[in-house]
């Protein structure tokens, strides 16, 4: 499998008022350039009566397609702003945008580009950046008697115990990263004297916290 890469866990959204304006900053994980552009309309949608909705959005694991906009508000102090913050971040497959009530008082340039930076910020936090891993699956078992010990050794391992099941013996899934896999692998075997039985089941790409 390729690199990993950094992208959003969810499709969320959080909101500010900055001298009288309301920004809103939603974020959403899109896998093409048509998911961007769907959530952007619906954001539009729900949103015809605000004085803007810019936004930016990253395509493609390499950052092959990069696309954003001001909507009226002066050039170059929204959707660029917004586009740094992803480039920033390094996040790919996601669509921001930052809908804003106009509240009266003018903001000036400066203002504005901290503002749909602050926008975009909130909004990529509440829908949380992750790194897509690839990662492997195991299908595990082991004696009753020696799960206590499996367990602790599971609580400083990098591994997610996705399952178990209770029958003759205690078999359960192991979700760990590509990288991981040995080490978890030979830890467990190590601490069960040889008596840890594990069969790779399925690989993925899967959302991990970053770090």
């Amino acid at each position: 499998m390729s690199a990993s890469y950094k992208t959003l866990r969810q499709s969320a959204s959080d909101e500010v008022i900055i001298n009288k304006s309301r920004f809103i900053g939603y974020a959403c994980p899109c896998e093409t350039e048509e998911e961007a552009l769907a959530f952007l309309q619906s954001i539009r949608t729900k949103h015809k009566d605000a004085t803007h909705n810019c936004y930016a959005y990253v395509i493609g694991r390499n950052a092959g397609v990069m696309r954003y906009s001001d909507d009226g508000e002066p050039g170059g102090t929204a959707g660029l702003p917004m586009m740094e913050v992803l480039k920033a971040q390094g996040v790919v497959n996601c669509c921001v945008v930052v809908t804003r009530y106009f509240g009266g008082v003018l903001l000036g340039a400066g203002g504005l580009v901290r503002a749909y930076t602050q926008g975009t910020v909130i909004a990529l936090r509440a829908a949380q950046v992750v790194v897509m891993e690839p990662s492997q699956q195991y299908i595990c078992e082991v004696a009753y008697p020696l799960w206590d010990k499996v367990q602790h050794a599971m609580r400083t391992l990098p591994v997610q115990l996705v399952s178990s099941e209770f029958t003759t013996a205690v078999t359960f899934t192991l979700l760990m990263r590509e990288k991981d896999a040995e080490q978890v692998v030979n830890e467990l075997t190590r601490i069960t004297d040889g008596r840890f039985e594990c069969l790779l089941e399925d690989e993925s790409y899967q959302a991990w916290n970053a770090e």
